[in-house]
């Protein structure tokens, strides 16, 4: 065995027990710790296939943001753990079913010899002057530049939907009207007082 392949499964090994543990933790916080640990092993999969960049964006944006924010969001929350767990086994079945799919699927794209493909040759190594951030801009505005776009206004509707969804007007807070505000006119607002001047 290769040292580049112990260290893809040695990476693979410990991805898989920490989206395992992502899944079984009992402390909120201890899921978000391993689930930021997973991303890290998936970085370094990722550089192990030369997609540096991936590996980069990865790691700066799922670790170094959304699961920081998650982790604040998590820490500051007051969450009822035992009203979380209610019903939670009642969702066992659905959940090993779409496992067990997944699991397939798996098998089916990673065994490659029994679909033809055990006598391919290895893809070529990339030559010097090769860059993989200029190859992924490359696709995702000419191959791909319709599912990106795509991708792009979900992940706007998706924004919109969760503002409007938090959205709630208190009676005990004090905010503008800026309708109000345009239609006010001077007169309304300044007001002129004659006063008479004081003699000493």
């Amino acid at each position: 065995m290769q040292f580049k392949e112990f260290v893809f499964y040695f990476l693979s090994a410990i991805m898989l027990i920490a989206a395992l543990r992502v899944v079984t933790a009992r402390n909120p916080v201890h899921a978000v710790l391993f689930l930021v640990l997973a991303f890290f092993s998936a970085g370094g999969l990722w550089l192990l296939l030369h997609a540096e960049f991936l590996a980069i964006a990865l790691v700066l944006v799922y670790v170094g943001a959304v699961m920081v924010l998650f982790l604040f969001v998590v820490m500051m929350l007051d969450i009822n753990l035992e009203r979380l767990r209610q019903g939670f086994w009642s969702y066992l079945p659905v959940g090993v079913v779409i496992g067990g799919l997944m699991v397939a699927e798996m098998v089916v794209v990673l065994g490659g010899r029994y679909f033809g493909a055990e006598g391919m040759p290895p893809p070529p190594s990339p030559g010097v002057g090769y860059s993989n951030t200029k190859e992924v801009g490359r696709l995702l505005y000419t191959d791909y530049v319709y599912p990106f776009e795509l991708a792009s206004v979900i992940l706007l509707v998706g924004i919109i939907a969760a503002v409007v969804l938090t959205l709630r007007r208190r009676k005990d807070s004090r905010r503008p009207d800026p309708v109000r505000q345009i239609a006010v006119k001077r007169k309304d607002r300044v007001r002129i007082v004659s006063m008479p001047v004081e003699k000493e």
